[in-house]
This record gives structure tokens, C-alpha cells and sequence, in this order.
């Protein structure tokens, strides 16, 4: 933990936990490594649906250039938090209403998944006669070697998919674009978990593949987002995606095609670190030899592990305090699986982790929790409260 949120995470009051903690100023230093890694003519997106927290997107507003959003109510939401940047809206499955407010917020970019999709943002369009034409990106899947999305932890693309267009109806889409929409370039967001040389791998693949399009079709200078989905390791919390490497090619990519802009759209990687779930022990009890401790809250709080399937990082807070008149339970020198309080074998945020010593009472400070956390989790079930939320400047 960041000496500032640790401190934090001790003084808080037992009443407000489980807490979520940003670092706001690690969250600025960091992101501010990661706009100085890349080249300046590199355009620098966040993902918005990593974590939306307002908080968040305007601790990260001073360094990007935009947000890439995913649905109607995300754009909206970015809109208000951070009104004065770009929008890139992407995603699979926007309804006639999501591509209203797109054009009524003024949307920057619309990342354009399917020919059905886009027959509908043309018709869309064409009823604001006397307007400025839409910007689109084509969303394609391209096809890729296995070996090319190797140690990816997700695919989007790459092979079958429901997301993006394949080449030849993309080919196909250019017709039927109309005078109210303008195309600016190529979206392709392949995988996500990828190391730097691999992601720059698919950069280049990609980038060839989109000046190649764009010469067929007459297009000067254009656009190409090569997606986000750089790796983070939950098994090594100290570990970071090369930055200054990955930034380095870019540079390399974009000195061989000048004509073209490069976008990338990174979420996990530039929050995951600055954010913390802290909570207590409840219990600690031995079943079939093995140690157990309860944690107040759980996966309906903290849903990575189990939507990633990994032991999620975490560090013991001890708590000296004990003034119940029975021994304090604990696990001492042994393997310890932390769950939480949902009446399902599947909450359990580390399964059979050593420790030195963990406590009833003792504090749990779950570290890379400020990317797809509370944000995915299922916070309804059972009905328990939702955690305090500190954002630490």
C-alpha cells in the first residue's frame, strides 16, 4: 500500500468499513508516467468502464485526451463528471435511443460495430439535416494467428466474435456511410491481458491493415485505435506493463506511417493500482484441517477474483485491540482461505493463502481494486451494505 492509504485504511472507523480507498495522487503520478512513456502525437483514452467513479475520471483528466464509453448511460455519466473532453463510443448493441443521445451530446467518435448499426446511425443522422457529419470508426475484427493473442485474458477478436465487423463487410460498409457520416479511421480492440511486445505486435497488424483500407477507400490522413487491454498481473501486484517500451514502438509504428493518428484505449492498467478494499475479520474457525477466515463484506463488493479466478493480493492490517473475555481466534503460521459473508462457497476472495498470523478483528487491505471492482460486482445480493468510498489526495 501507498503510505497514505495505508494510514488511511488504520484510522478509519469500524463503522466505515468495508471501505474502497484511491490514492489520487499515486493515481496522478502514475498516469502521468504513462502520458510521458508515449510518444506526444499518440492519443491517450481511458476506459471509462474500468472505473467510472467520478473521482477517478477527473483525477485522470488533466492527462488524457478523451474516455472511451460503452452504452448510454455511461456516456452520459462521463459527460457530466468531465464535461470538457473527447467521447469515443464503442460497444456492441447500441439501441436507436443510446445513438440519439450520442448525437444530441455531440460525440467525438462513434466506434460503429455492425452494417446494421450503422444503416441505423445513417438514418439516425440523416434527420439532422444542416448538421455537421458524424465521425465513425469502423470496428473490425481482424483475423489473427493464435499464437498472435497468446497470454491474452480475454479475446474479442481475432477469430468468431460478436464484436466488430469482419474485413469484407467492413469493405462493404464504406457505400453505405452517406453525407451524414464522415470515416475517420479503424477501431480494432482485439484482446485484452497482453504484455508490451505483444500489443505492439497487434498494433503494427493492425495499423498496416488500416492504411491498406484507407487507401482503398481515398482516405488521407486517419485515425486507427488500436484498443487497450494491457496486461496486469494479480499474481505479482509489484509487476507493470513496459510502458516506456511499449511507448517506444508506437513512436517506431508512427514514424512509418505518418498519415495516421494512433489512439490507444487503456482502463485496468491505469487505475488497478491506485485503489484498495479494506475490511475486517469477523471469524476465524478450522474446517477439516484447514483455516477459514470470514471477512465483513465479499465478492458482491469485490468481484474480481472470482469473475478472474486468481487469489486476489492483499496485506493484514493488525489490530491490537481485544477486550472480549474469550481468546481471540486466530490462524497462525498456516494457509488461510479469506471469504466473505455470502451464503456461497463462491465468495472467497484468496483460497489457501500462508500467512504469519491473521486475527478476529484484524484489518484486510485487498490491493488492485481501483479497476473493474465495485463496478462489477453484484451488490444486491443478500442485501448487505455497500462500503464507504475515501477518495485520498
Amino acid at each position: 500500500m501507498t503510505p497514505r492509504a495505508a494510514a488511511h485504511a488504520e484510522r478509519l472507523p469500524a463503522g466505515e468499513l468495508p471501505a474502497y480507498l484511491y490514492d489520487l495522487a499515486a493515481l496522478d503520478e502514475h498516469v502521468e508516467r504513462v502520458r510521458a512513456a508515449l510518444p506526444p502525437e499518440v492519443e491517450l483514452y481511458y476506459a471509462a468502464k474500468a472505473n467510472p467513479a467520478p473521482g477517478i475520471l477527473r483525477a485522470l483528466a488533466p492527462h488524457v485526451d478523451g474516455y472511451e464509453v460503452s452504452s448510454g448511460g455511461e456516456l452520459a455519466h462521463v459527460r457530466e463528471a468531465v464535461p470538457g473532453l473527447s467521447l469515443a463510443f464503442g460497444g456492441p448493441g447500441k439501441t436507436e435511443e443510446e445513438l440519439r443521445l450520442a448525437l444530441d451530446l455531440g460525440v467525438e467518435r462513434l466506434h460503429v460495430e455492425s452494417e446494421n448499426e450503422l444503416r441505423l446511425l445513417a438514418r439516425l443522422a440523416g434527420e439532422r439535416p444542416g448538421r455537421a457529419p458524424v465521425d465513425v470508426l469502423l470496428r473490425v475484427n481482424l483475423p489473427v494467428g493464435d499464437g498472435d493473442l497468446g497470454g491474452a485474458a480475454l479475446a474479442m477478436g481475432g477469430r468468431p466474435s460478436p464484436f466488430g465487423l469482419d474485413p469484407r463487410r467492413a469493405e462493404a460498409c464504406v457505400p453505405s456511410l452517406g453525407p451524414g457520416l464522415r470515416l475517420r479511421g479503424v477501431h480494432a480492440h482485439l484482446a485484452s491481458g497482453l504484455d508490451a511486445p505483444a500489443q505492439l505486435a497487434l498494433a503494427a497488424r493492425i495499423t498496416a491493415w488500416a492504411r491498406e483500407f484507407g487507401d482503398r477507400h481515398g482516405l488521407g490522413a486517419m485515425e486507427v485505435n488500436v484498443g487497450g487491454g494491457m496486461a496486469v498481473d494479480y499474481a505479482r501486484p509489484h509487476t507493470r506493463f513496459d510502458w516506456a517500451g511499449y511507448g517506444q514502438g508506437l513512436g517506431t509504428l508512427g514514424e512509418r506511417y505518418p498519415d495516421v493518428t494512433l489512439r490507444i484505449e487503456p482502463g485496468r492498467s491505469m487505475t488497478v493500482h491506485a485503489g484498495w478494499y479494506v475490511t475486517e475479520v469477523l471469524d476465524v474457525k478450522h474446517s477439516h484441517g484447514e483455516a477459514f477466515a470470514v471477512l465483513r463484506g465479499g465478492t458482491h463488493h469485490l468481484r474480481t477474483p472470482a469473475a478472474k479466478g486468481h487469489d486476489h493480493p492483499f496485506t493484514v492490517l493488525p489490530v491490537q485491540d481485544w477486550d472480549l473475555p474469550w481468546p481471540r481466534p486466530a490462524a497462525l503460521d498456516e494457509p488461510v482461505t479469506l471469504s466473505g459473508q455470502l451464503c456461497t462457497p463462491k465468495d472467497t476472495l484468496a483460497a489457501r493463502v500462508p500467512v504469519a498470523e491473521l486475527r478476529v478483528g484484524d484489518r484486510v487491505a485487498f490491493s488492485m481494486a481501483g479497476a473493474y471492482a465495485w463496478n462489477i460486482s453484484h451488490h444486491e445480493f443478500l442485501m448487505h451494505p455497500a462500503p464507504s468510498f475515501h477518495f485520498l489526495s
